[in-house]
């Protein structure tokens, strides 16, 4: 039986008009299995955010196939939703309002989509916040909006693109153990896109880093710590070795 995401000899060459072509993704494979919480980490411009946008289907590839739970990926779908660095709340909206969009777009019945809503928001930390506008909010508190709009659709894979980058470090630390919880709570299957090893290596199962530009899977190193994880354990030998290993896989692909 094969893996719950796959992604084989995945190829997208950007064409834009009037300039020369920009590949981005070349030969790229993946393999993530069901309830994994798998990051990704690579050089900037490597290609990490289009394969998110190639795996939620809103960019095709030139070649290649990628698919979740065998059915082959042809463009959106309810079974995955993505999480962005910008928080993309809609500012006219209230927190509540923005939970409920993808459920309203779905023509869900009032009731059903309020009871979804307020479980999601009391889950995310925010209750009590529900009729706030987003300019009321924290950075910390869209962005946990943000994740509970993504999660209210109830996907099987969740997409996070770099969504505590905007984020201070010390809410950056505390979102990360939030997620942690909300995931081990879930048992979504989620990919995580970041540039910090260290935040890499504590979330998630496994960890990715791909090649410069045309992105490739480099290598895959396995986090091989208990769970649950605690901020503490950022200082144990194993936690740095680890991301020694990484790190000198992910430095020769930085260009200066």
């Amino acid at each position: 039986m094969g893996a719950y995401i796959e992604g084989r000899d995945v190829n997208l060459t950007f064409r834009p008009p009037s300039r020369a072509p920009v590949p981005a993704l070349r030969h790229f494979d993946i393999d993530v299995n069901e309830g994994e919480f798998l990051s990704i980490v690579g050089p900037s411009g490597c290609g990490k955010s289009t394969f998110l946008n190639v795996l939620l289907g809103l960019l095709t590839p030139d070649a290649g196939a990628l698919s979740v739970d065998g059915k082959r990926i042809t463009g959106p779908g309810t079974d995955r939703a993505m999480v962005f660095q910008e928080f993309g709340l809609l500012p006219w909206r209230t927190v509540q309002a923005n939970v409920e969009l993808g459920l309203e777009l779905k023509r869900m019945p009032t009731p059903a989509r309020k009871d979804i809503s307020r479980r999601l928001i009391r889950m995310v930390g925010l209750a009590g916040f529900e009729t706030h506008y987003p300019h009321e909010l924290s950075g910390g508190m869209k962005q946990r909006v943000g994740l509970a709009r993504a999660l209210a659709t109830d996907p099987d894979v969740l997409l996070m693109d770099e969504p505590f980058a905007a984020l201070d470090a010390q809410t950056r630390d505390l979102m990360q153990v939030e997620l942690l919880r909300i995931w081990q709570e879930t048992r979504k299957t989620v990919l995580f896109v970041t540039h910090q090893i260290d935040e890499a290596i504590y979330l998630s199962d496994r960890v990715m880093v791909m090649t410069r530009r045309p992105g490739q899977a480099k290598r895959m190193f396995t986090v091989d710590l208990p769970r649950p994880r605690d901020y503490e354990m950022r200082v144990t030998r194993a936690f740095n070795d680890l991301k020694l290993e990484i790190w000198n896989a992910l430095k020769d692909e930085i260009t200066v």
